[in-house]
């Protein structure tokens, strides 16, 4: 699975990350799991136990998904669902039902089939949310086992709710409190994890406690939804006169390692807390078009300097086609084509920063860094600069197959097949354990 040194030659780098170069005719050597030198191509004469030609290809840093649902998997083709009129209707008709169902087997695999298809997106790091209220104790060590498989890295969590009562709670938070200590304990830079909450709506005053007080005592970020749909304003201002993101503040949940998903019902005041408290947000807008629920206000993050970063909610595993869903719908809430531009796709640079307070020197192409990369076909038909590699990205590579994926300098796919893992045999399990679980509706 891993070459000792590979040597990429002859390519096209975009580095990513702050620096954002554009480098033409490079060469990387990547020794072990990491980045050893980035030079001019023949300007060295360096052997290597595997050469890759990169020439007519795009080397970029692998994508970085900030918010993402893995056991959705099993919800593709299902159709045991009634319509629903509102979100919260689709919460109790779909993903309630399904997360229900949810056991081992399921969740082992669905993470699989995500996770395989991140590989073939070039997604090479996760940040995933997790419920299975009746598979519970466990379950993040299961994802665990299917992310180190895949060889990919992830930072997980489960989401800790009241909407199946105070016994499942207190084993979601016991889960959380489990998990993060044995991560902080292996400490390897794979696999990380958050404290999970599902949204103010489903968390009681009492759980919430109880929650902030073992996450803040392990120095753990959180990781929950806030203000998806309005009706989480609506219930937070009802029950506890406050809106959602005063109600995380008055309970410390937030702060520079929290992660808040969605915020697309936020008022300035509440954009203001999270400018001050450095939390970071998630924006996922195929998912919050799809539940119709809005879209979120990304200039206006970039405006109050919020970390703002892009998740898929399990819309998809594939970045390129989630960033130009986020263009695409920051014209419509503005009703101008013409803006929105730089704010969606610093998204990019900012899942780096996100991800960053997590994984140790990911997210870049530079010396030094683990080599998590992807190479993509493309040979550009207009001048490809610096100055406008962005429109390159939105309008034509995006396009573009993914051709290989490296991660920690393991080659985990070449010319669009999968090195280590069966990939027909991982369907065959995820479609016989997803009949399983399709059945029990």
């Amino acid at each position: 699975m891993k070459t000792k040194t590979i040597l990429i030659k002859n390519s096209i780098i975009f580095t990513g990350g702050s620096s954002k170069k554009l480098l033409k005719g490079y060469d990387i050597l990547i020794e072990d799991s990491k980045i050893k030198k980035i030079f001019k191509s023949a300007s060295k004469n360096i052997k290597a136990d595997k050469i890759i030609n990169a020439e007519d290809k795009l080397i970029m840093p692998g994508f970085i998904n900030v918010h993402m649902h893995f056991y959705s998997s099993f919800a593709r083709g299902l159709n045991k669902i009634n319509s629903s009129k509102d979100f919260v209707e689709v919460l109790n008709n779909l993903w309630w039902r399904l997360d229900k169902k949810l056991d081992y087997d399921a969740i082992y695999y669905s993470s699989m089939a995500a996770l395989i298809q991140a590989i073939k997106k070039g997604t090479t790091t996760l940040i995933d949310h997790h419920a299975s209220p009746f598979s519970i104790r466990g379950s993040l060590f299961e994802i665990e086992k299917a992310v180190r498989r895949c060889g990919l890295r992830a930072c997980l969590c489960y989401e800790v709710s009241d909407r199946d009562g105070e016994k499942k709670a207190l084993e979601g938070i016991k889960e959380n409190y489990e998990f993060i200590k044995y991560s902080n304990e292996k400490n390897d830079n794979f696999i990380k994890s958050l404290f999970g909450l599902h949204a103010s709506f489903t968390v009681s005053n009492k759980t919430l406690e109880i929650a902030s007080d073992i996450g803040n005592s392990l120095n753990s970020g959180f990781h929950v939804h806030c203000a998806e749909a309005v009706s989480d304003q609506i219930d937070c201002q009802k029950k506890h006169k406050m809106r959602v993101v005063e109600r995380f503040e008055k309970f410390s949940i937030l702060g520079e390692k929290s992660i808040l998903a969605h915020c697309v019902h936020i008022n300035e005041k509440e954009k203001e807390i999270l400018r001050r408290t450095q939390t970071q947000i998630a924006v996922n807008s195929q998912s919050n078009a799809n539940n119709a629920v809005g879209i979120s206000d990304i200039i206006g993050f970039s405006k109050k300097e919020i970390l703002y970063g892009l998740g898929t909610d399990a819309m998809t595993v594939n970045m390129m086609e989630e960033i130009r869903a986020a263009l695409w719908l920051c014209h419509l809430k503005n009703s101008n084509p013409s803006v929105g531009f730089p704010e969606v796709t610093k998204t990019l640079e900012n899942n780096a920063k996100i991800a960053s307070k997590y994984f140790e020197k990911i997210g870049e192409i530079k010396e030094g860094n683990f080599a998590d990369i992807i190479i993509v076909d493309y040979i550009p038909t207009t001048p490809l600069k610096e100055d406008n590699f962005m429109g390159h990205l939105i309008f034509g590579i995006s396009q573009s197959n993914i051709d290989t994926t490296i991660v920690n300098g393991n080659i985990l796919m070449e010319k669009g097949k999968l090195n280590f893992i069966d990939e027909k045999e991982v369907a065959r399990k995820s479609q016989e354990t997803a009949k399983k679980i399709w059945n029990r509706f």
